[in-house]
């Protein structure tokens, strides 16, 4: 019989997590004796919908039991718990200690460190919540008048409603699903960053074309130059513009949260007419 293979034997140098490629935050086996930092094991069943070994392709029908080192655990904990928030960064809701959050749950409404963050990554109901990245107030997913999450937008409206006001308030209104209203804005804001980009390279090629015809004319250098000075300072203006906007749109484009996505985008939109 072989050996199970564990993740906490002694080595030689630390052990690194073939996931995130670092070495173990909450180290866990798998039956099948492969090792994984938790949260990189609970993150991968959650995205890929299947409890699966990504080194052996083990098939588990149901989450199975992890083997974890509790000492490393109370000990990361302990260190953690004696590190002062930094500036922007969120408690867990859970600890006595206020470690920092890791993640956010918009099941729960809560943020959790990664030792709260577990029973997320082990048990079978609470794998299936959405764990984004931190959020700082979860109170704005919540409706104020029903207490319900956020999970509808109200066209006619423009606003973000609960299940309960689609009963009562906006009745008859033109609703729809927040991930559809955000999927449907994520295409929109593709569209509108390779317009962004197209724009940035037309001017460039422009900017490139005079600087050309300068260096040719090498009689007429300075006066050629004098002439398209302005030209060019406008150009270069207007570029480092349209880069500022490309890039806030694709920060934009990088938040997860399907809620948060929506209403940063409305926000932005609305500031990008407001400039122009």
């Amino acid at each position: 019989m072989e050996r199970q293979i564990n993740c906490f034997d002694l080595m030689s140098e630390p052990p690194k997590c073939c996931i995130c490629l670092d070495e173990f935050t909450s180290p866990a086996s798998l039956p099948c004796g492969h090792c994984f930092c938790l949260g990189c094991i609970g993150e991968y069943w959650r995205i890929n919908g299947a409890c699966q070994c990504p080194l052996c392709k083990a098939f588990y029908p149901s989450r199975p039991q992890l083997q974890t080192n509790q000492t490393v655990l109370v000990n990361a904990t302990a260190k953690e718990s004696t590190v002062p928030l930094k500036a922007g960064e969120v408690p867990c809701d859970v600890c006595p200690e206020k470690c920092r959050a890791v993640k956010s749950c918009l099941e729960c409404m809560a943020s959790y460190c990664a030792t709260h963050l577990e029973p997320h990554y082990r048990n079978q109901e609470l794998g299936r919540h959405l764990l984004i990245s931190v959020v700082k107030n979860l109170d704005e997913s919540v409706c104020g008048l029903h207490g319900k999450a956020l999970n509808r937008f109200c066209r006619s409206d423009q606003t973000f409603i609960c299940d309960m006001c689609t009963e009562s308030e906006h009745w008859g209104h033109h609703i729809i699903a927040v991930n559809k209203e955000a999927a449907k804005k994520k295409f929109t804001l593709k569209r509108r960053r390779s317009k962004l980009q197209q724009a940035i390279q037309e001017r460039l090629v422009k900017v490139e074309k005079i600087q050309v015809c300068a260096d040719v004319s090498e009689d007429n250098q300075k006066e050629e130059w004098a002439q398209n000075k302005e030209l060019v300072g406008q150009l270069e203006e207007e570029i480092s513009e349209l880069r500022r906007r490309n890039t806030q749109l694709e920060q934009l484009e990088r938040t997860e949260d399907d809620l948060r996505f929506l209403q940063r985008f409305l926000y932005t939109t609305s500031s990008q007419r407001l400039e122009n």
